[in-house]
């Protein structure tokens, strides 16, 4: 059974060169997905290869990004398996560590420095959600680290950041079900996370991309709504505007300072394409480009993100 997707990107700040990647996924018979596609942020046109994913590919992939190094963890086929690339140049990616508990499906944001993974789907049934967060330190490899506990054990979801804080939003907790909560966690320390507010629309989020103020929030379950937060306040979403596809599930999203990016997805037919927001602002998409193959259930990262300051 596929279950719709989470994908992290987080999107605004200094240090990189404003490249997005987008990686793995589901592409109908090419199962599972192990390239890795990349995009200029600030510019518009169509997405070019960049790799491969180390392991074999996989669905509900996840990412995060200092302003060099990209990381790339869990999926249903390498659950709990952490990989890198260096976001900069094109080239395969190299194994990094591995998560503290094998699972898939997690909400993944980042600082300059640590990359956080919150709960995921460990496989097993009704039951198998999990509420552990996960830390690495993104300049070098290594195993992950116990950061804390999420408020509930929950797969599915999305993350992005501001320097400071990640937000971790939504997705589906035991049963499968469907929930609408936010939460928060400080990025430099450990510990659990803090409740934020609510979305307007509850179940599995397709991405989240921020810059260092403002998070917007994809949903991806038949639904093209996006919902924005102000990160540093609490507070329930805000309605931002809406994809172009009325059936878009299962997209992934990465983001520069001024621009969201949200590609690929399925609605009837896999998608292909990329468009874009304008983050301070609100509003529906635009075009932006098309990715090198139509595929969903993949993640995105970008190396110029608002947890980047």
């Amino acid at each position: 059974m596929i279950i719709p997707f989470s994908a992290e990107a987080s999107g605004g700040g200094s240090g990189g060169i404003g490249r997005g990647l987008f990686f793995g996924g589901y592409a109908g018979a090419s199962y599972p997905v192990k390239s890795i596609d990349y995009v200029t942020i600030a510019s518009t046109g169509n997405a070019a290869d960049f790799g491969d994913m180390l392991f074999s590919g996989a669905l509900y992939v996840h990412g995060c990004a200092s302003s060099t190094r990209g990381i790339i963890t869990g999926g249903d086929q390498n659950k709990g398996l952490i990989e890198y690339v260096t976001v900069a140049s094109a080239g395969d990616a190299t194994d990094f560590g591995d998560l503290t508990v094998d699972r898939y499906a997690c909400a993944v944001l980042s600082s300059s420095t640590r990359g956080c993974v919150r709960g995921g789907y460990d496989g097993t049934g009704g039951t198998g959600f999990l509420n552990t967060i996960d830390y690495v330190t993104i300049a070098s490899t290594g195993n992950a680290t116990d950061f804390g506990d999420a408020i509930a054990a929950v797969g599915y979801g999305s993350g992005c950041a501001s320097p400071t804080r990640g937000i971790m939003s939504a997705g589906i907790t035991t049963s499968f079900v469907n929930i609408d909560s936010i939460e928060y966690i400080t990025i430099a320390s450990t510990g659990n996370g803090t409740d934020f507010g609510d979305l307007g629309n509850s179940g599995p989020i397709g991405g989240s991309a921020s810059n260092a103020t403002r998070g917007l929030i994809v949903h991806g379950k038949s639904n093209n709504v996006v919902e924005y937060i102000t990160i540093a306040s609490t507070g329930n979403a805000t309605d931002f505007g809406d994809a172009s596809s009325s059936l878009q599930e299962h997209p992934a999203a990465c983001a520069d300072a001024t621009r969201a990016l949200v590609a690929g997805g399925q609605a009837g037919a896999y998608l292909d394409t990329i468009e874009y927001f304008t983050i301070a602002s609100t509003g529906n998409s635009t075009d932006f480009g098309d990715l090198t193959t139509p595929y969903a259930y993949f993640g995105g990262l970008s190396d110029a993100h608002g947890g980047l300051g």
